[in-house]
């Protein structure tokens, strides 16, 4: 994780430094995943429930879609960051490393035919291929993944709003995955929860690809010092704020 000193207080001398957690265009996924528990674990941990976390990335998911049927591009593409960012959140819940999650599933392949670039639609496959992972063709940064996202499913052979409505089923199916877990604590099911995680990461690609939106670029700016909102670490917002928060 990139971090640097800093005077929070202003330019009192006397004022303590505090750590400033960013993250930069060319970190990995892991990067980002590990600066959302530094930045967020200790708020989340003491005012939200599993469900709560899930509720909120719902509500941005569901702005980002309303910002395809808008045609509003910076709606789409601040709260699909921002549900991106509280799907880091469940995934720090559970404790499941989302770039392993999103490799395992998509390994420079579709998750379903095993082609690149998907050939479902053609081969209309009845189950899902069995993959054939490639040792050291793992991307090493976030902007990698992107990129293997539009190898992968070229964002040309669909349209955004088709994207959208993706991403709202994968959304539907992660909390699904959730509250299955929640409920009977079966064996699979947080492997479960992991995939699903990983098909919703890929539809957030998938918005961002055909959206023309640069994922790792983006979030660089979002979060170049501390929490997005308050600029603390960690985070400070309060539970009514978070809810009033529009976007």
């Amino acid at each position: 994780m990139s971090v640097s000193k800093t005077d929070d207080l202003g330019s009192n001398p006397s004022a303590p430094a505090m750590a400033v957690f960013k993250f930069s265009k060319n970190d990995s996924f892991g990067r980002f995943q590990h600066l959302v528990g530094v930045v967020y674990s200790l708020p989340d941990d003491q005012l939200y429930s599993i469900y709560d976390l899930l509720a909120h990335q719902q509500r941005f998911a569901m702005r980002a879609l309303k910002g395809i049927r808008k045609g509003d591009h910076e709606k789409l593409k601040i709260n699909l960051l921002i549900a991106f960012s509280w799907l880091m959140a469940i995934a720090n819940r559970f404790h499941i490393d989302v770039d392993d999650a999103v490799w395992q599933r998509f390994p420079m392949l579709c998750s379903y035919c095993s082609k690149k670039p998907c050939a479902c639609k053609k081969v209309k496959p009845t189950s899902r291929r069995k993959l054939v992972i490639i040792k050291n063709a793992r991307p090493p940064t976030l902007a990698g993944f992107q990129e293997m996202f539009v190898a992968i499913y070229p964002p040309g052979r669909r349209t955004l709003s088709d994207a959208g409505i993706h991403l709202a089923e994968e959304m539907g199916e992660v909390s699904e995955a959730v509250h299955n877990f929640l409920g009977q604590h079966r064996s699979g099911q947080l492997q479960s929860i992991k995939q699903e995680i990983a098909d919703f990461v890929s539809c957030v690609f998938g918005i961002a690809n055909s959206a023309r939106i640069n994922i790792a670029a983006e979030l660089a700016k979002m979060f170049s010092h501390n929490c997005h909102v308050c600029h603390k670490a960690p985070c400070v917002c309060s539970f009514s704020k978070v809810a009033r928060l529009r976007t």
